[in-house]
């Protein structure tokens, strides 16, 4: 049961072990209680207890940290004086709390560690939770190159900006371009290759 908890399984026999020892020294033969069924809620709660003050790496409210003790207290003495384990409406009855704080207590009492987002989900062969969240923006190999160009852009004189812009941004043709500025199509031409050059140079030396 414990042994999933990647904790030294001496270790937790050793904090059993000790459970086993108080349960022998608490049990009252004359109650009518077997032994083994008074002394399992007390083995157990006692390697419970372990992990809870010594292995526990999820961080847990301390109403509710509290709480889940004396709620697994009263398990522990339920189980005794019933000789089953307690429904949750008869611990929250003992405590005069609610089963849904009796239900949280429990859940609490079960956040030993934090699962690794890269981890392996066990025995579902998926891979870990890490590789299936989110997905690959198809834009984002398009943002530094994006913000080369306009670090390249601000170094051109406005007019060959503004052609640019007109050409590759808002898609017009040379032709276009030249009716638009009031220039010949020739010109447009001319400006768009020293363009291109003035980029290619700046683009050596910054790299």
């Amino acid at each position: 049961r414990f042994r999933s908890r990647n904790e030294p399984m001496e270790d937790v026999v050793q904090v059993g072990t000790i459970g086993l020892i108080n349960a022998i020294d608490r049990f009252d033969p004359e109650r009518g209680v077997q032994f083994p069924t008074f002394a399992m809620p007390t083995v157990v709660g006692e390697i419970k207890r372990y992990f809870r003050d010594n292995v526990r790496t999820v961080h847990v409210p301390r109403r509710l940290h509290e709480l889940w003790v004396q709620v697994n207290s009263a398990t522990e003495d339920l189980t005794t004086s019933f000789g089953r384990s307690p429904t949750t409406a008869e611990i929250a009855e003992r405590l005069r709390i609610t089963e849904d704080e009796v239900l949280s207590c429990i859940e609490a009492g079960r956040s030993y560690h934090a699962t690794s987002l890269e981890a392996a989900q066990e025995g579902d062969g998926l891979p870990g939770l890490l590789d299936r969240l989110g997905y690959e923006d198809p834009a984002l190999d398009g943002v530094e190159h994006r913000d080369l160009v306009r670090h390249l852009l601000v170094q051109l004189p406005e007019r060959e900006q503004r052609i640019l812009l007109l050409r590759y941004y808002s898609n017009l043709t040379q032709s276009q371009i030249s009716a638009e500025l009031g220039v010949s199509q020739m010109h447009v031409s001319r400006l768009l290759a020293r363009s291109f050059q003035r980029l290619r140079s700046a683009n050596r030396i910054d790299a």
